[in-house]
């Protein structure tokens, strides 16, 4: 199985009240008609971390959860994992259940062609009989019509507090993605700290699936604010933000009203709807 998320902390050890968390737009449902070929890329958050890129009939989806997680949520998911009807590829950052959910990739299994990640988490779907890939950071792979780069992360908080028996982690056991496409390029840089000698010095991309919150094990807001003016014009796909009903957990509880201030063309923050199309445009 896949690790559960980060612990929550700060709020619980200090005693302090957390502040309401912002909830996300109201869900727009899709269903088959959103994998047919087209000429054009198409992005669409799932909710939580997750995204699916239709790349001109090229699927993919990175880090889907469509179901069976342990924490009550704040959204109605777009698509149930029974009616996908086929996925060129699966693409999961790391082992933390709000990114790889076993519920999910097996609903899905019959419809998949392959599940890409890191050999650790590739060794934990094959486990689970998932037609998986393990890749080293710097590796890339051919998905259809898109091209993927595996990029580094630093998120191995399980360290900080290991429990009895616990493998050590290892900054290679999580991932990002930079996908290329005949429309632009996306940036899936996963949940980490910021790496400033790679998470700003990267070619810009166009659209940059977006993580940005208070939590220690990401890039909090400043690293997330300064990851996002230092590519000035990508668009900024909100996530990881309005899903979950854990008001106590930062992780989960970024507000798009406080990039606004703080990010150069404020224009490209992109709140999506679950479910919602997003048109990949190139810069």
């Amino acid at each position: 199985m896949g690790q559960n998320p980060e612990p929550e902390t700060q709020h619980r050890r200090e005693g302090t009240q957390p502040k309401p968390q912002a909830a996300a737009p109201a869900t727009q449902p899709f269903g088959a008609e959103s994998f047919q070929p087209s000429d054009q890329t198409i992005l669409r958050w799932l909710g939580m971390a997750g995204f699916m890129i239709n790349v001109r009939g090229t699927v993919l989806m990175v880090d889907p959860v469509l179901g069976g997680f342990d924490m009550p949520l704040l959204i109605d998911l777009p698509i149930s994992p029974t009616t996908v009807p086929r996925l060129d590829a699966v693409l999961v950052t790391h082992s933390d259940n709000d990114h790889y959910s076993v519920p999910t990739c097996l609903d899905i299994l019959p419809v998949t062609t392959e599940y890409h990640s890191t050999p650790y988490v590739a060794s934990l779907m094959e486990s689970e009989k998932m037609p998986a890939h393990g890749h080293a950071i710097g590796d890339t792979f051919q998905v259809g019509s898109a091209h993927v780069t595996v990029t580094p992360a630093d998120h191995a908080w399980q360290n900080a507090d290991p429990q009895p028996g616990q493998r050590v982690f290892r900054d290679e056991d999580a991932c990002g993605f930079w996908i290329e496409t005949p429309d632009g390029t996306i940036w899936a840089p996963g949940d980490s700290r910021l790496i400033p000698e790679h998470h700003l010095t990267m070619p810009a991309p166009d659209a940059l699936l977006f993580d940005f919150s208070d939590s220690e094990w990401h890039f909090g807001l400043r690293g997330a604010v300064d990851m996002a003016n230092a590519y000035p014009t990508a668009d900024l796909l909100l996530h990881h933000w309005g899903s979950v009903d854990a008001p106590g957990f930062p992780p989960f509880n970024g507000n798009p009203a406080d990039l606004y201030p703080v990010v150069v063309n404020s224009e490209r923050i992109r709140v999506l709807a679950p479910g919602e199309p997003f048109r990949l445009r190139s810069h």
